[in-house]
């Protein structure tokens, strides 16, 4: 989602998910509850092997993780690792493709690292460190770390360039990991796949229920505000049993064309006669399910008006040009990257001259976070050339933006369990309901 801004900030909080396979194969923790305290299981066996067959497949000799203070999120996840504690000093893990973990850590911090099987040394001053760190990488020539060239994926781009140069300077050539990031923490089991679907099923339903009660509150001519309708939306949460972090975006007319727009505390605007409606729901269901993530518009009136229908219907011809795309590779065996999928939606509305009014990528990566780790469907704020992978779901959600007017948006969530697409929570709108039509 676009709107949930808020929800991406929290889903960057390091909490370590399930990607492949039963929870004790995961060697991590999936997402726990509300109010209850995770688990972390370090890096299991089946975890570890894994990683070495992408390793090996891959021609790499190792995957290097480091952190400082928590830097990079990734690793504690791949990992498994806890990430409370004192994380005031650098540590250093190299999985290799072959053979047992390697570790180096500061002498104040021996149990940073605890969960990981291997040998571990520690250093105290720089020079200590450079030397045990070049001989952790002694023997490796091509290595992954959680970069990104130019930045061009910044959801991987973890490590510093500092760090870089360094170890650059002790032989090994470095490569991104995105490819193993996407791989590793953003394929979903049958049962993940599952949970999502339920989700965006429910959230379906939910859209439909805010819609009508806002219509509900034009008729009676006490129009709710923005942040009723949040509440509103909430309450039914509550009862379907959505995670509370959840995101129930809700803007009105103006406010359409923010897409980060969040009402204020005090209630926001009125969903009042003539109003259209934008709503942005991304929620999981609890304990550990994955996000649904929607985005659908109404007008609170007896019949839209001809702009809004115009620039509606061009963001409805670009998300389905791009699931044309992803069905037509998808039917070849060969599925489309993230990049070509973005430019299949833009294209159409750069064509019908609103290219620069359209704000953002064309969708996101879902998992165990709303903007998950995997591919996102970008090549406008970010560069994304990784192809979509089997078993990942992922957000379609193109927009036209008219400052201090409207905006119109439609998110579908799809998935592609066994490689097939998937839409979930229905196909997307077709067109603007008039909720007061009679």
């Amino acid at each position: 989602m676009i709107g949930a801004f808020l929800c991406a900030a929290l889903a960057q909080l390091p909490t370590p998910q399930l990607p492949d396979g039963a929870p004790a194969d995961a060697g991590m923790a999936a997402p726990a509850p509300a109010g209850t305290a995770p688990t972390y299981e370090g890096l299991t066996p089946q975890r570890m092997a894994r990683i070495q067959r992408a390793l090996q497949r891959d021609k790499l000799d190792g995957w290097l993780f480091f952190d400082f203070r928590r830097s990079d999120e990734i690793a504690y996840r791949v990992l498994g690792l806890d990430p409370a504690g004192a994380r005031s000093r650098r540590w250093y893990c190299l999985v290799p493709a072959q053979g047992p973990p390697r570790k180096l850590l500061h002498a104040i911090e021996p149990r940073a690292l605890d969960g990981i099987p291997g040998s571990s040394a520690t250093y105290t001053s720089w020079r200590t460190r450079d030397r045990e760190l070049g001989a952790l990488l002694r023997g490796v020539r091509r290595v992954a770390m959680d970069y990104s060239p130019r930045n061009e994926i910044p959801t991987v781009a973890r490590v510093d360039g500092g760090t870089l140069e360094l170890v650059r300077s002790m032989g090994p050539e470095i490569v991104s990991s995105a490819d193993l990031v996407a791989e590793l923490e953003s394929t979903l089991t049958p049962e993940e796949l599952a949970s999502q679907a339920r989700a965006a099923e429910l959230l379906s339903g939910d859209l439909e229920a805010v819609a009508q009660e806002a219509a509900r509150r034009v008729r009676e001519d006490r129009p709710a505000t923005e942040r009723e309708l949040q509440e509103f939306a909430r309450a039914r949460w509550a009862r379907e049993g959505f995670d509370i972090e959840g995101w129930p975006g809700v803007a009105v007319d103006a406010h359409t064309a923010d897409p980060h727009y969040s009402p204020p505390p005090e209630g926001g605007a009125l969903a009042g006669r003539n109003s259209l409606l934008l709503l942005d729901f991304s929620a999981r269901l609890v304990p550990a399910g994955i996000y649904g993530d929607l985005t659908r518009v109404y007008f609170l009136g007896e019949s839209v008006p001809a702009e809004i229908q115009r620039i509606a219907a061009y963001v409805f011809q670009a998300r389905d040009a791009a699931v044309q795309l992803l069905r037509q590779r998808a039917g070849f065996g060969k599925l489309p990257s993230g990049a070509e999928v973005d430019a299949a939606a833009r294209n159409v509305i750069a064509n019908a001259g609103y290219g620069e009014r359209f704000l953002h990528r064309t969708g996101h990566s879902i998992d165990h976070h709303g903007h998950g780790d995997g591919v996102n469907n970008d090549d406008f704020e970010t560069r994304d050339t990784r192809r979509h992978l089997p078993d990942t779901c992922f957000s379609i959600e193109p927009g036209i933006y008219l400052a201090g007017r409207f905006g119109v948006r439609s998110e579908i969530d799809v998935c592609l369990p066994g490689g097939r697409v998937e839409l979930r929570g229905g196909p997307g709108q077709s067109a603007v309901p008039a909720l007061l039509a009679p």
